[in-house]
């Protein structure tokens, strides 16, 4: 895998757009595959939540993306969980193509927001992971997804203005620099795999996981906390 180490100094509009069709092409086809009982399976990642709420906030929340209806509080933790009172009636095949007609469409809509909402992108991927976790399935939060992930994640943490950090990653040909790239502050230091990495920003348990993080404290680095 290789991942750009100056990423973060040009925003790629594209990007985000890429990160949803890669997840749409592995995640969408694994999950049509499953029974109904699995979609009631809970999400450890998002307390409360099962599969299908997880799975139903996102198609929801890129449905807003795609049909422009959001503000500052749409995606709220009342306006989350009200988006997915509303899909209580919807059959699991229901939700899961409203899931990938927004994976699909989002792109260009994101492209257009000049960042605004690349978070959105990224934190679809994470989810992703989360719903992998919870069905037992391989490559929570890898796969063929992960480099795309790696770079809207430095394209996001340097807009941000994100605590800086210096990446050297067990499965990538070059660094990855992430967040502020002012100087003013020495970047922090990271050494382990990619897919730890992207735990650690996107909040998720890292035990067991063996890794080094210096100059920073791993709560510091969460972007969705």
């Amino acid at each position: 895998m290789t991942t750009p180490a100056d990423v973060h100094e040009v925003r790629d509009p594209e990007l985000p757009g890429r990160l949803l069709s890669v997840e749409r092409d592995a995640l969408l086809p694994l999950l049509r595959t499953r029974g109904d009982g699995d979609f009631t399976l809970p999400v450890t990642a998002c307390p409360g939540w099962t599969v299908r709420d997880v799975l139903a906030h996102c198609s929801a929340a890129l449905a807003r993306v795609v049909e422009s209806r959001y503000d500052k509080d749409v995606f709220s933790p009342e306006a989350n969980q009200r988006d997915i009172d509303e899909r209580a009636g919807w059959t699991n095949a229901q939700v899961l193509d409203e899931l990938e007609r927004g994976m699909t469409e989002a792109g260009p809509v994101i492209a257009k927001a000049g960042g605004l909402l690349d978070g959105v992108a990224l934190g679809e991927w994470v989810h992703a992971g989360d719903v992998r976790v919870a069905l037992g399935e391989p490559g929570a939060y890898a796969g063929s997804g992960l480099p795309f992930a790696l770079a809207l994640l430095a394209q996001v943490t340097s807009a941000r203005g994100h605590v800086p950090l210096h990446a050297d990653l067990d499965d990538a040909d070059e660094p990855v620099r992430l967040g502020d790239a002012s100087g003013e502050r020495p970047p922090a230091r990271f050494i382990g795999d990619g897919p730890t990495l992207m735990r650690l920003y996107a909040g998720r348990p890292v035990d067991g996981v063996s890794y080094e993080l210096a100059g920073v404290d791993a709560a510091e680095l969460n972007i969705f906390g």
